[in-house]
Parts: structure tokens; sequence; C-alpha cells
């Protein structure tokens, strides 16, 4: 099991982020991480990622508990950009081979290609979605047990968008999972094996898509599904 997590709760204060959370993940799966804002999908992220070290329960990353080793198992894509603006796409692709071990520097340049982005180009000078493109890129070259994706395709075009999740599905370690966690939900359900619905802290449902769908087959697709479980 890829990742195991046992009884997680996270308080800020009064009041509570994560509550109770039992969660197993397997290998080669691509989840999508799904609930309204201040559900709890930033918190966990952030768990998983080692950020945050003031919480009750378990969790395992590999069968090991959160330290650097587990930690280097991950790539993650935040929500924002952390590229620093003075680099250019070439530089940010030669940091990351240097500072990662399992950085793929050629799948690195041939994805750029791929998408059009000129490697000398500055990251200050590229738009909202090339900046995501090129992040998503670096996240995608590392040979990562688990990727997690923070709304990844937020600032994309509606075109784009397709574009996007076959990049992502070309090019992520097959033997790894993807956690991909967004609003976008009708976008993102052709690539999804399997859902997880969390408000208020707490996981509400996690199940494989083709379970979901057949279980509310009078609603049209995963969006409907979503907007009537949490009511929006």
């Amino acid at each position: 099991m890829l990742i195991q997590i046992s009884q997680l709760s996270k308080t800020y204060g009064v009041n509570v982020a994560l509550n109770d959370i039992n969660l197993q993940i397997s290998q080669g799966k691509i989840i999508g991480l799904l609930g309204p804002n201040g559900s709890g999908k930033t918190t966990l992220i952030k768990v998983l990622m080692g950020l945050l070290k003031q919480y009750s329960g378990s969790v395992l990353i590999n069968q090991n508990p959160l330290n650097d080793s587990s930690k280097a198992l991950i790539s993650y894509l935040p929500d924002k950009n952390c590229i620093p603006l003075e680099w250019s796409i070439s530089y940010a692709l030669k940091f990351f081979s240097d500072f990662f071990a399992d950085f793929d520097s050629y799948k690195a340049k041939e994805l750029a290609s791929q998408l059009n982005l000129n490697p000398y180009a500055k990251i200050k000078t590229l738009s909202k979605g090339n900046k995501e493109k090129i992040a998503l890129i670096l996240s995608l070259s590392r040979q990562a047990q688990l990727y997690i994706f923070d709304e990844p395709i937020a600032g994309v075009d509606p075109i784009a968008r397709e574009r996007v999740f076959k990049l992502i599905m070309d090019n992520y370690n097959k033997q790894a999972s993807v956690i991909i966690a967004t609003h976008l939900v009708y976008d993102v359900q052709k690539i999804l094996d399997e859902v997880i619905f969390l408000d208020r802290g707490q996981i509400k449902l996690h199940k494989p898509i083709s379970e979901i769908l057949t279980e509310h087959s009078n609603l049209a697709n995963l969006e409907e599904i979503y907007k009537e479980y949490f009511r929006c």
C-alpha cells in the first residue's frame, strides 16, 4: 500500500481541519481529491508533504513514517507558482536536475518543446497558463512514487485542458499514484480511477469512479453527483 493514514486529525486552535481521517491508496491509481473550500484538502496535502508536524494519528508512505526519505518519493505541484520569476525555463530545468536525483532532463526538454515553450523565456514573461504548464512539466519529469497536483489546470483555458490531461496520462510514472485536488470536477472525471469527497475535515466517500457513476446513474456525470452531494 502506497499511502496508509489512520485516525489522522489536525486542528488550528478551536478549528478542526481534519477529523479522524482513515485512508488507504494503492499504487498505480489516479485519485481525485474533491471538496468545497475549507473542506481540508490543502491541510491533508500539507500533512502528506511533511509540511505540518503537529497532528494526531499515523501517516505512512510506502510503509514508512514521514521523513526525508519518504518525502523524496513525492513530486508536488502547488497551486501557486513557486519558480523564481527571474529564472529562465532552461535554468529551472537545470535546477531541478541538480536538486532531484530522479529528474529526467531529457524528458523535461521534450515536454517543453511539445508545449511550444521557449527554453530561454523568463518565468515572469509567461502567462498564468504557461507558468502552470512549466510547473507541471517539472513535476512530471521526476520518477516519483506519488504525484500530488493541487489545482493543476486552474489557469489553463478549457481548450488546453485536454492537452494538459493527456500530458499527465502519458508522462507520469505508471507504477506511482497521482492525487489531483481540483474544483474542475467535470474536466478531471475522464482520467480518474478513484474519487475522494472531503467535507469539513472528514472523508465522506472514497470509491472507484465506476462504482460512483453506476450508483448515481440518474445523474449525468461526476460534476452533477458532486453538486448533489454537496448541494452546490
